[in-house]
């Protein structure tokens, strides 16, 4: 009888180192899928910050792209990419304190770069215009250099 008794008691400790084992190995595996989740949420949410910062710039260049209404010029410390419309305003985009800035003002406005709205994050930028073609070159806080490249249609007999 007592053969029976220990034996019953080495199956449960059995079953119960078993269990352990499998407990363990499932923790592992969430914590290694919770990590490689987190690493590509975050590799994504950097290339969308990319992707946004580009496309914005893009597509303001596309709307106010008229002849003579596109030109960079010095705004406070930095460049400023200006987009003048028909009507006397003018939009600036500009880099100001890590922030990508726009401020839509008369373009005889006496404004100064910390009074346009905060867009998105941005460590620099550097703008360059030449015979229709448009440089931009953007800079993330870690670094990361993106160009954008647009060939003024304004300048090709587009949009007058």
């Amino acid at each position: 009888m007592k053969r029976q008794g220990t034996k019953h008691q080495i199956d449960g400790l059995l079953m119960l180192l078993l269990f352990g084992v499998f407990a363990v190995c499932v923790l592992i595996v969430l914590l290694t899928g919770a990590r490689a989740y987190r690493e590509l949420t975050e590799r994504d949410r950097a290339a969308y910050d990319r992707r946004t910062c580009v496309q914005y710039i893009a597509t303001k260049v596309r709307q106010g792209d008229l002849t003579g209404g596109i030109a960079v010029e010095t705004f406070g410390d930095a460049e400023a990419l200006c987009l003048k419309d028909p009507d006397g305003f003018v939009t600036r985009l500009y880099c100001h304190e890590g922030w990508l800035m726009e401020l839509y003002t008369f373009a005889d406005g006496e404004l100064e770069p910390q009074d346009g709205e905060k867009v998105m994050p941005l460590a620099g930028l550097s703008l360059d215009l030449e015979d229709g073609l448009l440089t931009v070159e953007f800079q993330n806080g870690e670094g990361v250099t993106d160009t954008l490249r647009l060939s003024l249609r304004s300048e090709e007999g587009g949009r007058p």
